[in-house]
């Protein structure tokens, strides 16, 4: 994926005329020419996209086991308790 500015590379696709009908109304409503109202739309829903991908999604299920865990954590194992004295004093 390049950002370099100045460089730009071509899309094409094929679509249904009324699709494309609907786009040109959009784009003449919101006052942009066809091509930079795709480009906006586009580039709008491929960000969302990622952002949704990335963001985590629990189902109820882990809901539930995550605030559970958060609401009466297990007790601290043998070697965490023995390694917790030697992490004092190294916080940030």
């Amino acid at each position: 994926m390049s950002n370099a500015p100045g460089h730009v590379s071509w899309l094409g696709f094929r679509i249904d005329e009324g699709i494309k009908d609907l786009i040109k109304c959009a784009a003449h409503l919101s006052q942009n020419s066809l091509n930079d109202f795709c480009v906006t739309a586009l580039a709008d829903t491929a960000r969302r996209m990622i952002a949704e991908h990335k963001t985590l999604t629990l189902s109820d299920r882990d809901r539930e086991a995550f605030f559970d865990a958060l609401m009466s954590p297990p007790k601290p194992s043998e070697r965490l308790t023995h390694a917790f004295p030697r992490t004092r004093g190294r916080e940030c």
